[in-house]
């Protein structure tokens, strides 16, 4: 079996040390991979670039991916994920602060699984990734690796 792991791609600093916390008091023990902008995102998930020699999984079990990051979008990543078949059935959530509700629809369109707003005090915020963490590493089945 597989390691089951987190791609998180988040550029903000604070965001990545509460979600990354989050999911250690959620005693989960897998492992989380984090990038900080749409490019690493595509480059890991294809083992291109920086990460052409990168060793673990071929994929993560889920992508928690922010949408305003730099270089590429968010959306811009999972619209090239879902136009690509070696990930086109990858698990995305889109963990964003954004209240948009055109990025919203954006997101299921291009092929969301999730869309989750960021909850603004901490302790949300923590439970809300704990409870997403614990949801696709330990509940969700994933679809067969084709």
């Amino acid at each position: 079996m597989n390691e089951k792991m987190i791609l998180l791609v988040e550029d903000n600093p604070q965001d990545e040390l509460l979600a990354l916390r989050a999911l250690r008091n959620a005693n989960l023990a897998n492992r989380v991979e984090v990038v900080r902008d749409g490019q690493q995102a595509l480059d890991y998930l294809f083992q291109e670039g920086e990460f052409a020699d990168r060793e673990g999984p071929v994929l993560p079990t889920v992508v928690m991916l922010d949408i305003g990051l730099p270089r590429l979008s968010g959306l811009e990543v999972l619209e090239r994920l879902r136009g690509d078949p070696r990930t086109a059935l990858l698990p995305v959530v889109i963990l964003t602060s954004s209240d948009d509700e055109r990025d919203r629809l954006r997101s299921y369109e291009s092929g969301c699984n999730s869309f989750v707003r960021k909850p603004v005090v901490f302790a949300e915020f923590a439970a809300t990734v704990a409870h997403l963490g614990v949801y696709w590493l330990a509940t969700n089945i994933s679809p067969p690796e084709h």
